[in-house]
C-alpha cells in the first residue's frame, strides 16, 4: 500500500482519482501479480507531474539521492521495506558496502548518504562506504553540518569480490550512476549481490527506453481501470545520435517535436484543455535536469542554433541522443512557488516523498535546478486509510495514493527495463 502523506493539493478530487480510489483493491492485486513475475530495483525515485487533468511520471531514477528530504516520520516505512528487500535477496546477510558517486560531494549528497546508512543499519546491517573513485585512496572522516559524520574508505578488489578493509558484504549497494561507464572493479564479481545492477548505470541506460516500457506498462493498467492510457502516461519521441550544429542535424529533432506537439494538441481538444502544449527535450542519458529545453512551437527550432539560446544555453546539450517528451504542466504550490511531488520507493513499497519547489519557474518548466527546495511529505494527523466512494468534503481523500499508484506504475516500467538488458537474460534467448 501507499502511505498517507499530506499533500499540497486541496480541493475536490477528479475523475481520474475518484477512479483510482475506488479501484483500490484492483489495483492492489495488479501490482501483486507483477511482482510474482518481476523484480523490482532495490530502490528508486520517481518525479510527478500532476496537471489536474493529467497525471503522470516525469523522470525515474535508479540511484536516488536526496534521502535526507523524506521526512523522519516515514523512517520506519523505509527500515521496514529495507528489511523486506534484504530478506528476499540475502536473508543471512551481515554487511553491506554501499557505493556512493565518483568526485568531491556535497554536503547534501553526503547528508543522504549518511540516512541511506541510518535505514539499513535499522534494518539489521552494518552499513560502510566503499568508493570507486581512484582519487580516494585512504580511509577518511568527513564532519557534515548537522554533527553528523561519515567514514569513507577506499574500495578494495579481490579477485571475486568487492569489499573495504577488514569488511566483507554479501550486497553491494551502488549509489552511483556509473554515466562514465561500468568500472573493472564492479565486474564479475562473484556471490555478492550488486544492486541495482551495472545495466542500470547511464552508459546503458536510456530514458527512451524506460517510458517505452512505461507505455506498455500504462496501456495495460488504463484497460483494467477502464482509462485512457494518456491520461498516467507522457508521450514521447526518440532522435539517435545528433549534432544540431551541422545542416540536417536538427531535422530529426523539428520532425519529431511537430509531431509530439500535434499528437497533445489532438489530445487537449478532446479532453476540452484550453493549456498551451509543449515538450521538453532532454538527452536520452543523465541526470540531475542536465540538457533541458521547453518547446511550445517547432518554429523556435527553425534558426539553427535557436534552441540552445537563452535560459536553456548553458544546460542543453547540443549533440547526443536526445528524447522529446510531452510537458506535464504541474498544479500543486507551496506558499505560491510551484512545486511537484517525489515519491521514494525502497522494493516494492512507497516509503515516503518530498515536494520540489521552485519559486523561480512557472508551470511548464524544469524544477530540478539550482534554487530548488524542498519540503517533506509528512503523515496525515488523521491517519486515514482511502475511503473508497467517498467524496472529497465528507472525509479527506488520500492525494497520495494516487501519486504512489503511478510511482509503482514506473517501478514496474523500471524491473520491465531492467530486463530487456540484462545480458545474462539476453543470453538464454
Amino acid at each position: 500500500m501507499v502511505p498517507h502523506l499530506v499533500t499540497a493539493l486541496t480541493g475536490p478530487i477528479n475523475e481520474l482519482e475518484q477512479r483510482i480510489l475506488d479501484a483500490t483493491p484492483v489495483i492492489e492485486r495488479w501490482f501483486r501479480l507483477e511482482w510474482m513475475e518481476h523484480t523490482p530495483p532495490l530502490y528508486c525515485s520517481v518525479d510527478i507531474r500532476n496537471a489536474g487533468f493529467k497525471l503522470a511520471p516525469v523522470n525515474t531514477n535508479l540511484f536516488p539521492g536526496g534521502w535526507h528530504n523524506l521526512s523522519p516520520d516515514t523512517l520506519p516505512l523505509a527500515v521496514q521495506a529495507g528489511q523486506a528487500a534484504i530478506e528476499k535477496i540475502c536473508p543471512e546477510a551481515r554487511n553491506l558496502l554501499i557505493v556512493p558517486e565518483n568526485g568531491k560531494p556535497s554536503s547534501f549528497y553526503l547528508a543522504s548518504l549518511v540516512r541511506l546508512q541510518e535505514i539499513f543499519r535499522m534494518a539489521g546491517l552494518n552499513v560502510r562506504f566503499g568508493s570507486i573513485d581512484p582519487a580516494v585512496k585512504r580511509s577518511q572522516t568527513i564532519a557534515l553540518p548537522d554533527g553528523e559524520k561519515m567514514t569513507l574508505e577506499p574500495a578494495q578488489r579481490t579477485r571475486y569480490r568487492l569489499g573495504v578493509k577488514n569488511f566483507d558484504p554479501c550486497t553491494i549497494l551502488l549509489n552511483n550512476d556509473l554515466s562514465a561507464g561500468p568500472p573493472g572493479i564492479l565486474e564479475e564479481l562473484h556471490e555478492q549481490y550488486l544492486l541495482p545492477p551495472l545495466q542500470a548505470g547511464w552508459s546503458v541506460r536510456r530514458k527512451s527506453r524506460h517510458f517505452r516500457c512505461y507505455e506498455e506498462v500504462s496501456k495495460r493498467f488504463g484497460k483494467l481501470l477502464g482509462i485512457d492510457p494518456w491520461l498516467i502516461n507522457p508521450m514521447f519521441a526518440s532522435c539517435g545520435e545528433i549534432d544540431i550544429h551541422e545542416p540536417s542535424g536538427g531535422e530529426c529533432l523539428r520532425t519529431n517535436v511537430d509531431a509530439l506537439l500535434t499528437k497533445i494538441r489532438r489530445k487537449y481538444k478532446e479532453y476540452g484543455i484550453n493549456e498551451k502544449p509543449f515538450v521538453v527535450v532532454k538527452a536520452d542519458q543523465g541526470t540531475r535536469g542536465l540538457g533541458m529545453m521547453t518547446v511550445r512551437d517547432v518554429r523556435d527550432l527553425d534558426a539553427p542554433g535557436q534552441w540552445v539560446r537563452g535560459k536553456a544555453a548553458a544546460s542543453v546539450v547540443p549533440r547526443g541522443e536526445v528524447i522529446i517528451q510531452e510537458g506535464v504542466l504541474t498544479n500543486e504550490r507551496i506558499h505560491d512557488a510551484v512545486a511537484e511531488p517525489v515519491v521514494y520507493m525502497i522494493d516494492r513499497y512507497v516509503v515516503g516523498g518530498f515536494y520540489r519547489v521552485h519559486a523561480d519557474r512557472t508551470t511548464d518548466e524544469n524544477l530540478n535546478a539550482l534554487g530548488a527546495h524542498f519540503v517533506p511529505l509528512a503523515f496525515d494527523g488523521g491517519a486515514q486509510i482511502p475511503k473508497p466512494g467517498v467524496r472529497a468534503g465528507a472525509s479527506a481523500p488520500n492525494r497520495f495514493y494516487m501519486y504512489g499508484v503511478v510511482a509503482r506504475l514506473a517501478l514496474v516500467a523500471a524491473s520491465y527495463e531492467l530486463e530487456a538488458t540484462d545480458p545474462d537474460l539476453q543470453d538464454t534467448d
